[in-house]
């Protein structure tokens, strides 16, 4: 059984001195980094044959402490400590008031306590065959605190006052605890031109994706750290790409409906529908949500130009960010209005999608959206007037770092090579053409795309 002690805060300056003084080799430390690493030196104390119940009495059956902190630390009320088994090397914690801190790996955490109520994994209070919560939470007295604590190598267990026990794998919890969210939430490999030229992207045909699983595993891998990727030798027809759009995921239905297939005839009230350059951009920025992936696959084109322009808008967006913190501070928090008007023909929306420029998750500061089209942007109506001149010399360093040539790649889409990309993330354009030219694509549902890849193991 564990040992517990009770300890104030400003009798850690006397441990630091103990422990830089001490004649044990295995105890010497030059500080204390942390309250929480204070467990991890008590434990190894143990392992020298030291006995500890609080502070004041030798465990019975251990010879007396030799070393000077016994009679350094006073024994108060303010912080009561946990002390796990001396065999439990890799875990220690702290009982506070109100939350629980635990190290674990180096990595310290710290829980609160209806947290840890409220996550407990049991039978009683979660279902694992639907991964669903059984417990009400509305019912967890919000003053709750343990009634006891101990641990093992691998997991901990709290016994609640109601005699309800919670089991928690250490690793299980640093994965899923608020210190443990440093890493991001998808990997990706930012890229420019030169960058994505050296990218040994794969190469998969419309057979090997729509007949193995691995193929479309590699495809997708490529398509999530780079945000772009092809499918070649794709039929020349809108039924093959629906086919391929289906294996990656959903199809959106939207303004637009399901498959698009379109010329530059002007026949919607966009842009898009025209032979002119289109600067980058990401689609459908006057959704609230847009549209997460898109593909393109060119059928036909009897002219010149066209070319297609790609662009990584988070490698522009983390360049802003360390070249000026605060214009990539202001990107993330004036929300702004985008907005989609047509009349044209039968075809009659008004859409608005309202949202700061650079999405980011707010544990992290990791991106996640780069709402980035200067076409749809409406009326800034959003901020005051010192504000929105701070966000127009944001926005103009993050334009800047866009039109950079070498963080552009250009594509010339043809018959047989379909086109995915990450709508959140990789802005498109196109050089002004001549001729008749042809396109057929869709919008994916984003949640199903990443769906499909964690159904076959990618991790994200």
């Amino acid at each position: 059984m564990g040992a517990h002690f009770t300890i104030k805060e400003e009798t850690y300056k006397h441990l630091q001195l103990v422990f830089a003084t001490s004649d044990c080799e295995a105890l010497h430390s030059s500080h204390i980094p942390t309250v929480s690493r204070l467990k991890m030196y008590l434990n190894r104390l143990l392992r020298f044959g030291v006995g500890v119940q609080h502070l004041k009495t030798d465990v019975q059956g251990m010879r007396p402490w030799h070393c000077r902190i016994k009679q350094l630390i006073p024994a108060v009320n303010t912080l009561r400590c946990q002390h796990s088994a001396p065999d439990s090397m890799n875990c220690s914690w702290l009982i506070h008031d109100n939350h629980l801190e635990l190290t674990y790996s180096d990595l310290v955490m710290r829980f609160d306590y209806v947290w840890l109520r409220d996550h407990c994994r049991s039978a009683t209070c979660f279902n694992s065959k639907t991964n669903q919560r059984s417990l009400d939470t509305a019912q967890v007295d919000l003053a709750i605190k343990p009634a006891n604590i101990r641990s093992d190598n691998d997991a901990i267990y709290i016994t609640w006052p109601d005699n309800h026990m919670t089991k928690f794998g250490l690793s299980w919890l640093a994965k899923h605890s608020f210190e443990g969210q440093n890493q991001t939430v998808q990997k990706r490999i930012l890229w420019n031109a030169a960058v994505y030229n050296k990218a040994k992207m794969p190469y998969i045909t419309y057979n090997a994706v729509m007949e193995s699983d691995k193929e479309l595993t590699k495809f997708l891998e490529a398509f999530l750290l780079y945000g772009v990727s092809f499918i070649e030798e794709v039929p020349v027809s809108i039924e093959a790409t629906e086919a391929v759009a289906l294996r990656i995921g959903l199809i959106r239905e939207s303004i637009y409906g399901r498959m698009w297939d379109f010329t530059s005839d002007f026949s919607r009230g966009d842009t898009a529908y025209t032979k002119v350059a289109l600067d980058r951009h990401i689609d459908t920025t006057y959704f609230q949500e847009p549209c997460g992936v898109q593909l393109f696959h060119c059928l036909k084109h009897d002219g010149t130009g066209g070319r297609t322009l790609l662009e990584d808008g988070f490698n522009a967006a983390e360049n802003v960010r360390k070249q000026s913190p605060d214009n990539f501070d202001l990107l993330t928090k004036v929300p702004i209005k985008h907005e989609y008007i047509e009349k044209v023909g039968e075809c009659h929306n008004h859409m608005i999608g309202i949202g700061p420029v650079l999405n980011v998750y707010p544990w992290n500061n990791e991106l996640y959206l780069i709402r980035y089209n200067n076409y749809d942007r409406a009326v800034i109506s959003t901020a005051p007037h010192d504000v929105i001149h701070q966000w127009y010399i944001a926005h103009r360093a993050l334009t800047t770092e866009l039109r950079k040539p070498e963080n552009e790649i250009w594509v010339k889409l043809k018959p047989g090579k379909v086109l995915f990309i990450d709508n959140w993330r990789v802005l498109h354009g196109r050089d002004a053409f001549t001729g008749y030219r042809r396109l057929c694509g869709c919008y994916l549902m984003r949640d199903d795309v990443l769906n499909t890849a964690r159904f076959l193991g990618i991790q994200i």
